[in-house]
This record gives structure tokens, sequence and C-alpha cells, in this order.
């Protein structure tokens, strides 16, 4: 595991607020939190958070299921948002597929439409 770092920083207290509600209803630790917060800002450049290009999805699951995810975690290596993200486009996809089906649409040996 990698060396850890304290970092501190003054901030406005409406952001504070802010970050603290967000958090909060991630349920994460303050320390995880801002991990994630600056780990999107530098593997996105910086480009989504400033723009406002992105969106943040906030939910509740039981103690029983988030188990069940950390334990698939560690065995794969992701982390929850490459996880979550790749169930949605998943299934976002599939769902695209059936309804291209349905309409008729021409598709390749795999089901999918060509490119």
């Amino acid at each position: 595991m990698e060396n850890r770092k304290n970092l501190c920083a003054m901030i406005p207290e409406s952001l504070h607020t802010q970050a603290r509600t967000e958090q909060e209803q991630m349920q994460l630790t303050l320390s995880q939190y801002v991990e994630m917060v600056l780990k999107e800002h530098f593997e996105n450049g910086g480009k989504n958070m400033a723009n406002g290009t992105t969106r943040t999805l906030a939910f509740q699951v039981s103690e029983e299921l988030f188990g069940r995810i950390k334990d698939h975690l560690k065995v794969t290596g992701l982390s929850q948002k490459e996880f979550v993200i790749g169930l949605i486009e998943q299934a976002l996809k599939d769902a695209e597929a059936k309804a291209a089906q349905e309409e008729g649409a021409p598709t390749d040996a795999q089901g999918e439409q060509p490119a």
C-alpha cells in the first residue's frame, strides 16, 4: 500500500458544508471522500469538474450488499466508481441493443449494431 500523507486546507464555510453533506450521503470517511475528489480531478485533467460536465450519483445500499461489493472490489482491484460506471454502461448498452432489435435495426452476429 502506498504511503499516506495528511492534507489540510482552509476553505470557505459554504464549500465545507457542501463537501461534508455529499461525503455523508456517499457514506465515505472524509479521507475517502477527499481522495475520490482529487483522483477524479487528476484523472479527468481537471476539465470535467471545472466545466461542470460531471454529475454525482449517490445512493444508499444495505450493509450486507456494501460488504459484498467491497469484497468484490478487493478481488478485482476496481474502484467503486469504476465498478458502478461499468455496470451502468453495460446495462445501458444492453438496453440500447434490445431497443434496436425491437425496432428491427440490423445487427451483426453478436447482436450489435454495425459501426
